[in-house]
């Protein structure tokens, strides 16, 4: 194996079962392998905040060198990484098969796992990793909670900073009040004309769909069901992404086991399994087939799971689209996700959107700093704006701005505005919304 070969990357099974995995002396040792192959490289040192704070703490030490670093300034590298996955698939020369055997995010997550055992995340913190819960209880107050969060309320986004630890400038999520669930009911007609007819796909709903973004889940529903598909909406439970960024590695594994038995019967009976947030597409795909290896419901799902703009250019290539399309006035900025990326199917919300007649676009690859919830934390919100402001510039000229991640969507705008743009691009949340508009589906 040779540095920088073409040879496809592997990933190796979370060996999160083993008393190893969690030693501290054992971890620190593997930490300070792979912390000083990372300092011989530095190929990574423009991608997060995790590789900068790691350099400059080796050439602010005595001695130059990792050996002057103290191990207990390790975490600082730990706390700023996202597990977007970028530098294993992106950047590092030494990624599995190559004999350095480079997992770097998977190391940062079982240091995040072994740091989370002998100390509990803040109580605050473990909460908002309580989707469901959440979602659920503040569905029926959603208006309410709403203006409390809004950046405008100063009062309540104080409180919230300190009691939450929620940095009072960050643009939070609005609830919705009634959820896809709740909202799917009724399924939309099916095109029988559409080349794709016949087709079955489950919409699994995913907790910041279901709860967050319905939008989102009905247009992906109204343009599938345009295309010939029919569609069921599911949704067991969360798929555990919030626990994965706090390294809660078991409670995922329940999930894992959880959302796969439901999803089991599905499969069986023919359906794919279509998921609208690429976050919780890479823990279907990828992430659970890595902590349950040995699961067999966790590897046929995989099997049969679809990336939402994966799906869509699916019946693209093979079927053909339903036609009816019509041309969207202004420029659209596409900020492909990280964990889109992650999922290394090529940059399909990009393709989809190609589908647009003489469509006026521009695509983002790059991180735009956000997170999951490690970018709303008061002591991270600033390391966010700050690794995401190249897309925010890149993004000024957008009429309409688009990202498969909803979180970075809303960060990429709230970037565009600390810029002092004159007129902020209208933000649709996923892709998919543009693609049921052109059809005239939504407005």
């Amino acid at each position: 194996m040779r540095e920088g070969s073409l040879e496809a990357p592997t990933r190796h099974p979370l060996p999160w079962q083993d008393p190893d995995f969690l030693d501290p002396v054992k971890l620190e040792a593997e930490l300070k392998r792979v912390f000083d192959i990372c300092h011989g490289c530095r190929r990574c040192f423009n991608l997060c905040d995790s590789f900068p704070r790691l350099f400059d703490m080796i050439d602010a030490s005595p001695t130059g060198e990792l050996d002057g670093v103290n191990g207990a300034d390790f975490n600082k590298v730990q706390e700023a990484c996202t597990l977007c996955d970028m530098c294993f698939l992106t950047k590092c020369p030494y990624v599995p098969p190559h004999s350095f055997d480079i997992d770097f995010p998977h190391l940062m997550l079982r240091a995040r796992a072994a740091a989370n055992h002998q100390h509990k995340p803040p109580f605050a913190e473990r909460q908002l990793a309580h989707t469901d819960r959440n979602g659920r209880m503040i569905a029926p107050v959603a208006g309410i909670a709403n203006w409390a969060s809004k950046r405008g309320n100063k009062t309540m986004r104080r409180a919230m900073e300190r009691f939450a630890g929620l940095h009072h400038e960050a643009e939070l999520p609005p609830y919705a009040g009634k959820s896809f669930k709740s909202a799917a009911r009724k399924a939309p007609a099916v095109n029988r004309e559409a080349p794709a007819f016949g087709r079955k796909a489950v919409l699994y709903a995913t907790c910041f769909v279901n709860y967050n973004d319905p939008g989102v889940g009905l247009a992906a529903r109204a343009v599938l069901a345009h295309n010939g598909v029919e569609t069921e909406v599911v949704y067991p439970r969360c798929c555990g992404m919030p626990l994965l960024e706090q390294g809660n590695i078991p409670a995922v594994a329940a999930a894992a086991r959880a959302v796969s038995r439901e999803l089991a019967q599905w499969v069986a009976r023919g359906y794919a399994i279509v998921i609208p947030v690429p976050s919780c597409a890479l823990m279907l795909k990828f992430e659970w087939p890595l902590i349950l290896p040995d699961d067999a419901a966790v590897k046929e799902l995989a099997a049969a799971s679809y990336d939402l703009s994966e799906y869509v250019v699916d019946i693209a290539r093979n079927e053909g689209m339903a036609p009816g399309m019509n041309k969207l006035d202004g420029r659209i900025v596409a900020h492909i996700a990280c964990h889109a990326r992650a999922q290394n199917m090529g940059p399909k919300a990009a393709d989809m959107l190609r589908l647009l007649p003489e469509v006026d676009l521009k695509v983002i690859e790059r991180c735009s700093g956000h997170g999951g919830a490690w970018g709303f934390r008061t002591d991270m919100f600033p390391v966010a704006m700050k690794v995401g402001r190249p897309v925010a510039r890149e993004a000024k000229e957008a009429t309409i701005l688009t990202s498969e991640c909803p979180l970075a969507g809303r960060h990429i705008v709230q970037g565009v505005e600390s810029q002092g743009a004159e007129k902020l691009p209208e933000l649709l949340t996923h892709p998919i919304e543009l693609i049921a508009r052109a059809y005239g589906l939504t407005g």
